[in-house]
C-alpha cells in the first residue's frame, strides 16, 4: 500500500494534468482532540471524488457539498488561491462534524494547485527525496525545496511549509510465517516492504501480495537498499549466518529502527558474538534492538507480529515507550530467565 501523502499528491497531479479543477486540503492547526494530525492532506475533485482525509468523514462531506455546489449559499469561493476553514468551534459544530468533545481543527484550502509543480513534487518523492513544499498565504504561490530531515508542518503569517517524503520502508530478513503477518501489517501502515531470504524452502511458501521478495543474501540486500532515516530493518530468521552481518550493515546506516527477534539469551549471545568476533563494541551496538516488540503477552506468530509492528510505529512516531513495555525488562521482572514464548516477545 502506497504512502498516503504520495497517493493523495499523485491523484491530485493526475486530475490537474487532465485539466480538472481540484482542491488540496491540509490540516494546519488542531485544538483538543482531533481525528487527523496536523499535516494531513486530502485532495477533492470538482465532481466530488476524494483521496485522503482530514477527519472521520463528516468534514469531508461538508467540503464536498460546498465545493461541488457553487451556487449554494455557503459554497467555497473559486476565485481565490488559498483560504482557511475552521471546524468544530462550538460544541454543536463538533457534534455535527463528528469531532471528539472539544475538538477543533483548521484547514488550508488550495484551489487548483499548479499541475507542473505537482508533477515535480511527485517525481522527487518517487526518486526517494525529502521535499519542503512552501505555500504563500497571500497568493498561493508554491515553492519546492530539498529537505535534509523530516519536519513538522510550519505555519506563520506568510506561508505554510509542509514536508513530504518518500514511503517508509521495511526490510524483513526471513520469509517465515511471522514475516507474512508483519509484512501484511506494514503494508497496511503504508510501508514499502522487502522480504529477503536466500533459503528456497522458505521463499516458496511466502505469499504476501504487495511485498517484494528477494533471494539475495541479507547483507547484500541491505547494501543494495541503502537504508535511510525512513527505513527499518527487522531480522526474523534466528540464524546468525543470515541475521548478524545484515544487522551490522544496517547499523552503519541512518535506519530509524534495527532489531532482531529472539529470546533475551539469544540476543545477549548475538551481542557477545559481534563484540568477540566482529570487532563491535557496546557503543556500536547501542542502536540494535532485541528482543524486538513490546510486552503485550503475545505468544502466537500474529500476536508477536502485532507487538513488533507496534514498537516500529512507536519509534517512527517518536513515542518513548514506558519501560514496563520493554520485553526484556518485563521478563526480568517476572523472573523467567529466558522462559516464555519461543521468540520471547511480550
Amino acid at each position: 500500500m502506497e504512502n498516503l501523502d504520495v497517493m493523495v499528491l499523485r491523484a491530485l497531479r493526475d486530475w490537474r494534468l487532465a485539466g480538472r479543477r481540484a482542491l488540496l486540503v491540509t490540516v494546519v492547526r488542531t485544538w483538543g482532540s482531533s481525528p487527523r494530525p496536523v499535516g494531513s492532506i486530502m485532495a477533492l475533485r470538482e465532481d466530488g471524488a476524494v483521496v485522503g482525509s482530514v477527519s472521520g468523514g463528516c468534514i469531508e462531506d461538508d467540503l464536498i457539498a460546498r465545493y461541488t455546489q457553487p451556487d449554494a449559499h455557503d459554497a467555497l469561493p473559486r476565485d481565490r488561491a488559498v483560504q482557511f476553514a475552521k471546524y468544530g468551534i462550538t460544541a454543536d459544530e463538533a457534534h455535527r462534524f463528528g469531532l471528539p468533545c472539544g475538538g477543533t481543527l483548521e484547514l488550508l484550502l488550495e484551489f487548483d494547485p499548479d499541475a507542473q509543480l505537482l508533477e515535480q513534487l511527485v517525481q522527487q518523492l518517487d526518486a526517494g527525496r525529502l521535499v519542503h513544499r512552501r505555500v504563500g498565504l497571500d497568493d498561493g504561490r508554491v515553492q519546492l525545496q530539498p529537505a535534509q530531515a523530516p519536519a513538522e508542518l510550519v505555519l506563520d503569517d506568510r506561508a505554510l511549509t509542509n514536508t513530504f517524503g518518500p514511503e517508509y520502508r521495511m526490510l524483513i530478513i526471513g520469509a517465515g510465517q511471522m514475516s507474512e503477518y508483519l509484512a501484511t501489517m506494514a503494508l497496511f501502515c503504508g510501508f514499502a516492504v522487502t522480504v529477503c531470504d536466500p533459503r528456497e524452502e522458505y521463499r516458496g511458501s511466502f505469499d504476501v501480495p504487495g511485498a517484494r521478495l528477494v533471494a539475495s543474501m541479507p547483507d547484500d540486500t541491505v547494501a543494495e537498499m541503502q537504508p535511510d532515516a525512513r527505513t527499518c530493518v527487522v531480522a526474523l530468521t534466528h540464524d546468525p549466518k543470515l541475521d548478524d552481518l545484515a544487522l551490522l550493515q544496517a547499523l552503519e546506516t541512518p535506519a530509524f529502527y534495527i532489531g532482531a527477534i529472539g529470546s533475551r539469551r539469544n540476543n545477549a549471545a548475538r551481542r557477545r558474538r559481534m563484540i568477540e568476533h566482529l570487532e563491535q563494541t557496546e557503543e556500536s551496538l547501542a542502536r540494535l534492538r532485541g528482543p524486538v516488540g513490546i510486552h503485550i503477552g503475545s505468544k502466537t506468530p500474529p500476536e508477536i507480529a502485532v507487538s513488533v509492528m507496534a514498537e516500529v510505529l512507536a519509534v517512527k512516531n517518536g513515542v518513548r515507550l514506558p519501560r514496563d513495555m520493554d520485553v526484556a525488562h518485563r521478563k526480568d521482572q517476572e523472573g523467567l530467565a529466558g522462559a516464555g514464548s519461543a521468540c520471547a516477545v511480550g
